[in-house]
C-alpha cells in the first residue's frame, strides 16, 4: 500500500479502481494517506470517485457477458447472490446502481446490474453519483469538509 501512496494521483486511482472491482481492497485508506500527505481534497475526490466509477463499470461489463461460469471463478460472486439482489433491482430500477459504493454488496450490485441487463446509461450515471458521494461522505466524516 506504502507503494500506491508514493504514486500520487496515479496511486489512488489505482487502488480506487481495484476497490470497486472484487478485489479485497480498501481505497479510503490510501485516499486518506494522500489527504494527510497534502494533496489536494477535491483533486483526490475526483481521481478516486474516477478509478472507483471505472471500476465497477468493469464489474458491469463483466456481469454483461453473461458467463456464470466466468462470475462465479474469476469474481467470485456467486449466482444466488446475484439473484438475491434481482428483486431489488426490478423494484427500484436501474438506478440502484447508485448503491454500488457499499462495501460487501456493491461488486455484486455491479455484477448483477450487467448480468440482468439494466441500462448502462441509468447504470454509469447513478453508479458515478453513488461514487461520489461516498468519498465526499468520507471526507465529511474525517473533517475535511465542512
Amino acid at each position: 500500500m506504502p507503494e500506491l501512496v508514493d504514486l500520487g494521483y496515479i496511486g489512488l486511482f489505482i487502488a480506487s479502481f481495484l476497490a470497486a472491482t472484487v478485489v479485497p481492497f480498501s481505497s479510503e485508506v490510501v485516499f486518506t494517506a494522500m489527504l494527510l500527505g497534502g494533496l489536494d481534497e477535491w483533486k483526490c475526490v475526483f481521481v478516486a470517485t474516477a478509478g472507483n466509477w471505472l471500476g465497477g463499470m468493469t464489474c458491469y461489463y463483466i456481469g454483461r457477458l453473461g458467463k456464470i461460469e466466468w462470475i462465479e471463478k474469476y469474481l467470485h460472486v456467486k449466482r444466488e447472490k446475484m439473484e438475491q439482489f434481482m428483486n431489488k433491482l426490478h423494484k427500484y430500477g436501474d438506478w440502484f446502481a447508485f448503491f454500488s459504493f457499499l462495501p460487501g454488496v456493491g461488486d455484486v450490485i455491479a455484477v448483477a446490474s450487467g448480468y440482468f441487463r439494466c441500462k448502462l446509461w441509468v447504470v454509469a450515471v447513478s453508479m458515478l453519483v453513488g461514487k461520489f458521494v461516498r468519498y465526499i461522505l468520507w471526507m465529511y466524516l474525517n473533517g475535511w469538509v465542512i
